[in-house]
């Protein structure tokens, strides 16, 4: 019995914050160990189908970094990186658009629909939703690097996501842009996210990650940060390494009107909606400023 009466507090804990999102549209970063682990990939779609029956509208943007590698390597291809960035040749973005537009994108939708819900899979080239250019060559101590087929996205036209929300779809998207001359590009994911998301002014940017998510000096994570937060821990060398274009990435959705990012740990079970839905939450709530 008492084990009953914990599930109804949970419920109740619930119920003000799926009250307060009804209706409202959350662009989740899906990447990460979660799309790796059978039992955080089943946990993750579990969820998602769980927030659109409970009247809020998810909207995925996947990455595939690992996949694409795996690829690579088995068509005798050694991926190449620069700054973080793929360097994407013409046989490499072949390998892109098949991976992630194809394989990884189709899969979450499957596992979508195997739980009850109904999701469609799309990339930025679709409708013209993600319109980019093509990146300018990196700068190294080496010298400048080209990195071929890799675009900063220019432009979101959201219609036919807003579409597809309307007609009960949950919208899976691939990470792929188009140029001005049709020609396909590679786009990060946590950036493609973004630029979604503030395009569609949504009330939540969920990032996943392999971290708990932003920490302190100590390793201890910071439950709540602002703009002029960020800032600070940058300045103090506090917020390094991969998570400075995290950050980034979320103050830039924050200036294009997203209500709030977080940044969890998608190797936790349930993650999305316990940072969701609960008092206390598991991962770094950021915002423009203090509430």
């Amino acid at each position: 019995m008492q084990e009953l009466i914990e599930k109804a507090k949970v419920l109740q804990e619930a119920l003000p914050y799926i009250r307060r999102f009804h209706g409202r549209t959350f662009v989740i970063k899906y990447g990460g160990s979660a799309m790796t682990e059978p039992e955080l990939q089943e946990s993750f779609m579990r969820d998602v189908v769980l927030l659109k029956y409970v009247g809020i509208n998810p909207i995925i943007v996947h990455g595939g970094g690992p996949q694409i590698d795996e690829t690579l390597r088995g068509l005798g291809i050694a991926p190449r990186k620069v700054e973080g960035l793929r360097i994407t040749d013409d046989r490499t973005m072949e390998v892109v658009e098949m991976v992630l537009g194809g394989r990884i994108n189709q899969q979450i939708v499957s596992m979508i629909v195997r739980h009850g819900g109904r999701a469609i899979g799309l990339s930025g080239i679709d409708d013209g939703l993600l319109l980019a250019e093509k990146l300018q060559p990196v700068q190294t101590k080496s010298g400048p690097v080209d990195t071929g087929r890799v675009g900063e996205v220019r432009e979101v036209r959201p219609a036919v996501l807003q579409a597809l929300v309307t007609a009960g779809f949950i919208p899976v998207i691939a990470p792929i842009a188009s140029d001005r001359d049709g020609k396909s590009l590679n786009i990060n994911a946590d950036t493609a996210a973004g630029e979604i998301a503030a395009a569609l002014r949504a009330e939540k940017f969920v990032l996943m990650t392999d971290t708990a998510g932003v920490c302190d000096r100590d390793g201890k994570l910071i439950q709540s940060l602002t703009a002029a937060d960020i800032k600070r821990l940058r300045d103090a060398e506090v917020i390094t390494g991969g998570m400075i274009p995290k950050v980034e990435c979320a103050l830039g959705a924050l200036a294009g009107g997203v209500g709030k990012v977080h940044v969890i740990d998608g190797r936790a079970r349930h993650a999305v909606l316990l940072e969701i839905f609960t008092d206390q939450g598991i991962g770094t709530e950021i915002s423009r400023e203090r509430a």
